[in-house]
C-alpha cells in the first residue's frame, strides 16, 4: 500500500464527501444510506459523521420517507474549515511534529517545514467553500 504524507482522518474526509455531495442535491434531503452506497463506506460510521455535521449547524435532518441531510446554509457560506472543525475540533496551525506546546529545539527538525504545510492546508480551508467542491 502507497502511504501520503498529508494525512487527513477518514471521518473528515467523509464530512468533505458529504457535504460536496449534499451541494450537489440542494433541493432534496439525501438519505444517509444513498450517501454511503456512493462513497462504499459504512452507513453506521457516516450516520456519525452526519450527527457531528449537524451538531455544528452545517446540515439539517429529517427523519421518514424523503427524509435524510441537506445542508443548513448556502454552499458557499460554508468554509472546508468548518466542516473539518465540526468533525476533528478546533485546528491549530502551530504543532510540533512531537505534540508539545514548545520544541526543546532551537530550530524545527523538519526546517518549519510542518508549520507552513499547517499554515498552506489552513489557508485553503478557509478560502475554499462547499460551493467551490461542488465546482
Amino acid at each position: 500500500m502507497v502511504q501520503t504524507l498529508l494525512k487527513i482522518s477518514e471521518a473528515a474526509s467523509l464530512a468533505l464527501h458529504t457535504v460536496e455531495q449534499l451541494a450537489r442535491e440542494k433541493d432534496r434531503f439525501v438519505p444517509t444510506q444513498e450517501i454511503a452506497e456512493a462513497l462504499h463506506v459504512s452507513e453506521h460510521h457516516l450516520a456519525k459523521v452526519h450527527q457531528r455535521l449537524a451538531r455544528a449547524g452545517l446540515v439539517r435532518s429529517t427523519r421518514g420517507p424523503g427524509g435524510g441531510f441537506q445542508l443548513d446554509r448556502a454552499p458557499a457560506k460554508i468554509t472546508l474549515r468548518e466542516v473539518y472543525e465540526a468533525v476533528e475540533g478546533p485546528v491549530e496551525p502551530h504543532r510540533c511534529l512531537l505534540g508539545r506546546a514548545e520544541c526543546r529545539r532551537i530550530d524545527c527538525l523538519l526546517g518549519g517545514l510542518a508549520d507552513r504545510v499547517n499554515r498552506e492546508v489552513l489557508d485553503f480551508f478557509e478560502h475554499t467553500t462547499v460551493a467551490d467542491l461542488a465546482r
